[in-house]
């Protein structure tokens, strides 16, 4: 399977077939009723606990890298003054990220959905492994980025500003980067700066001998990503509005230029981080497999793009392991799903 995908062997079952298989899972989990019912405590601390779902959580290869990587300092000992007060704004930015810079969000994630634990957790593109590696130079915008530039590309792409209120990410100099920049600042407190952190990124998954399938990657969802996410990738909200399990495609979730849009990337992230009751489940094939099927649904159009999808496969993903430009199930994927409407945000802390 290795090379061009194909349309037989890539497709993923009908709509029909998988929610079915989803539902009866969701059924079995009680309908996700006490998912709904605790949202608020798991969006707040970036888990969903063992006991919710009865499982005992295996541990990770980011949890076991957490006993002996780099430790940013404890919550308790953000300082008391003006300092601690950007700390504490920047990180319900990063948490909170809807609510707190509203205006150029468009869509239902926080950066804290990719970035787990608050920044904090290894193999989880951790904050303080990220700060200490800029400025360097990235061959996506080929340029030297500055952390307020890369921020920048996360509102851009993973945020879709684009479908914001204000229809782009905060300008620079804003108070926004301002603050994410003191928080991550503080979570690398004495961590070596130009050095390459044990737990930084997402890791890596090396990909199967056999590639990848859709309809196996449909079954390993509704197996163990459909009770949270939701049968059809929708995501879960609490009583607020906010999303306590984020939409993993359609119009409110990543768009087509971010990283998670990359099959690898996607992998890497899912054996290493899911399914939050149990890390570590999922064999390499099972990460794999899943991430390509989340990653053949639709999402929104890549900012970047000019011309045809065909154009910006050729100027922005040529070379990607993605089926961006491809034929999935008869329909051309990338021509983007529509953005959600920007509705008024919660008043925060509600």
């Amino acid at each position: 399977m290795q090379g061009e995908p194909q349309n037989r062997d890539r497709s993923g079952p009908t709509h029909a077939t998988r929610g079915g298989a989803a539902r009866k899972l969701i059924v079995a989990a009680g309908g996700g009723i006490a998912l709904a019912a605790l949202g608020t405590l798991a969006y707040e601390l970036d888990v969903l606990p063992a006991w919710l779902v009865g499982e005992r959580v295996v541990e990770t290869a980011a949890q076991d890298m957490d006993k002996k990587s780099f430790q940013p300092p404890d919550e308790t000992d953000i300082p008391d003054d003006e300092f601690g007060a950007a700390v504490r704004r920047g990180r319900e930015i990063f948490t909170n990220t809807g609510t707190a810079a509203s205006t150029h969000v468009g869509n239902g994630l926080s950066c804290s959905n990719c970035h787990l634990n608050s920044g904090r957790q290894p193999l989880s593109a951790p904050m303080w492994a990220a700060w200490v590696t800029y400025p360097k130079y990235r061959s996506k915008n080929k340029q030297i980025n500055t952390m307020e530039d890369r921020v920048m590309g996360c509102f851009n792409y993973s945020m879709n500003a684009q479908a914001s209120t204000s229809g782009k990410a905060p300008p620079h100099g804003d108070d926004i980067y301002r603050d994410l920049e003191t928080y991550f600042y503080w979570l690398a407190t004495g961590a070596p700066t130009n050095t390459k952190l044990e737990g930084v990124g997402f890791g890596s998954v090396k990909k199967p001998v056999g590639g990848y399938d859709l309809d196996r990657g449909a079954e390993v969802f509704a197996d163990n990503c459909a009770v949270c996410h939701g049968v059809e990738g929708q995501g879960q909200k609490d009583i607020n509005g906010r999303y306590t399990f984020p939409p993993l495609w359609g119009g409110d979730s990543y768009n087509w230029g971010a990283g998670m849009a990359r099959i690898d990337t996607a992998a890497a992230f899912i054996k290493h981080n899911m399914p939050l009751s149990q890390p570590g489940k999922l064999t390499d094939q099972q990460a794999w497999d899943v991430a390509a099927f989340l990653d053949s649904h639709e999402r929104p159009k890549d900012p970047r793009q000019k011309g045809s999808v065909e154009d910006n496969r050729k100027a922005n993903h040529d070379g990607d392991e993605t089926l961006y430009g491809q034929t999935v199930n008869g329909k051309l994927i990338g021509v983007g799903a529509a953005a959600l409407p920007v509705l008024p945000s919660p008043a925060a802390g509600q």
